[in-house]
């Protein structure tokens, strides 16, 4: 079960617990990332294509996240970050497409319609908070998100592995810089609050697709 950081972070800078929370409730943290059967196993390519697939529907769109979060953030401190985050989060967006195109046909899946649904209904949640009014909502969200996606990523290249297919470098802003912006907003303590709630509501939505692509793997393997 999730633990916030909203009270952690009464006593700690927020970036300082930020790290902690990306490590136990995001990406990295869930057991399918690190699996055989999305990495090694005969059907690891499959799996791949379907988790390629699946991000492409949760975070392949413009805008998406960031540039929603662009739009709703007026903090002067944070523009230079959301600009980098863009420009790197759209190379992102396009591997991704390529990835996707390159996969070719989503494996067959008992329940198809469901899990897209699902999706559908994750991406629309992500999106609602990113356009958030509440002052550091938005900004945590893409903050968690830029974290996170260091696993996503390494989950990208696995995919462009099998399909022989080479990755760009990151062009996302580095670790040091995100933490640190994460401290200078977060020194406000209703801001702080509000940039915690928003990380940790993309992580939570991160976890719901992993759970969703295993349990989707499993379907195929009794199919």
């Amino acid at each position: 079960m999730m633990q916030g950081v909203a009270k952690t972070a009464d006593q700690n800078t927020l970036g300082t617990a930020l790290p902690s929370l990306v490590e136990r409730d995001g990406s990295a943290g869930h057991r399918y990332v690190t699996s055989a059967e999305l990495n090694s196993d005969a059907n690891a390519a499959r799996n791949l294509a379907d988790a390629v697939h699946y991000l492409g529907i949760l975070h392949g769109h413009n805008p998406g996240v960031v540039e929603l979060a662009s739009m709703k953030t007026a903090l002067p401190e944070a523009r230079a970050w959301l600009e980098q985050a863009e420009q790197g989060f759209g190379r992102e967006r396009l591997f991704l497409s390529q990835l996707t195109v390159a996969a070719g046909p989503l494996p067959s899946t008992p329940g198809h319609d469901k899990s897209e649904a699902a999706v559908l209904s994750q991406r629309h949640a992500i999106e609602t908070l990113a356009r958030s009014e509440r002052t550091g909502c938005a900004l945590g969200a893409a903050i968690a998100l830029i974290l996170d996606w260091q696993a996503i990523r390494a989950v990208l290249f696995a995919a462009a592995e099998k399909l022989d297919m080479e990755a760009p470098r990151s062009a996302l802003p580095v670790t040091s810089d995100t933490l640190a912006l994460a401290d200078i907003i977060g020194e406000n303590a209703a801001v702080q609050r509000a940039m915690a709630f928003g990380a940790e509501q993309i992580l939570a939505q991160h976890r719901g697709l992993w759970n969703l692509l295993e349990a989707r793997e499993a379907a195929r393997d009794m199919w």
